[in-house]
C-alpha cells in the first residue's frame, strides 16, 4: 500500500470514529439512536476491515509498532461504544423498522449515570486513538 493511501486511510479512519463520538453524545445527551452512521463492530468500520486484511501486513514493518497500539485502543473504543449502545437499545434486533428509523428512547438515571461514565471512557479513548493516528501519520510522512 503506498504511504498517500495509507494516510488518506488514516484521515478517513478518523472521520469514521468522530461519527461514532457524535453518536455516542447523542445517546447520552437525549437517547437519540441514529444508527446508520456508526459501525458497530470493530471490523465493519473502514479502519477495522484494513487492520484484518492490508494492516496485518504492515504490522511487520520497523516502527509500526504503535499500529498494534492503535488496533487494542480500536478495539476499546468499539467496545465501550457498544456499551453504550446497549444501554439504550438492548435488544437491539427488535424489528426492521427499527434498524433503519433513528428513534428516541428512556433509561433509567442509574442507565443514564452509567451511559454517561462510558461515554467519559469513550472519549478518553477516542483522544488517545486519535494522538495514536496523528503519530502514525507523521511517520508515515517522514517516510
Amino acid at each position: 500500500m503506498e504511504k498517500k493511501t495509507l494516510i488518506e486511510l488514516l484521515q478517513k479512519a478518523k472521520e469514521e470514529h468522530v461519527q461514532c463520538m457524535v453518536s455516542a453524545q447523542d445517546l447520552t445527551e437525549d437517547g437519540y439512536i441514529q444508527r446508520k452512521n456508526t459501525s458497530i463492530d470493530v471490523s465493519e468500520c473502514i479502519f477495522g476491515k484494513w487492520l484484518q486484511t492490508e494492516g496485518k501486513e504492515i504490522l511487520s514493518l520497523p516502527g509500526m509498532n504503535v499500529l498494534k497500539d492503535i488496533e487494542v485502543k480500536h478495539f476499546d473504543l468499539h467496545d465501550v461504544y457498544t456499551n453504550i449502545l446497549s444501554i439504550y437499545a438492548p435488544d437491539k434486533n427488535k424489528n426492521f423498522i427499527s434498524k433503519i428509523f433513528p428513534f428516541q428512547v428512556r433509561v433509567s438515571p442509574e442507565q443514564e449515570a452509567k451511559a454517561k461514565d462510558e461515554f467519559l471512557t469513550l472519549n478518553k479513548i477516542f483522544d488517545e486513538l486519535r494522538t495514536m493516528f496523528l503519530r502514525l501519520e507523521r511517520y508515515l510522512a517522514a517516510l
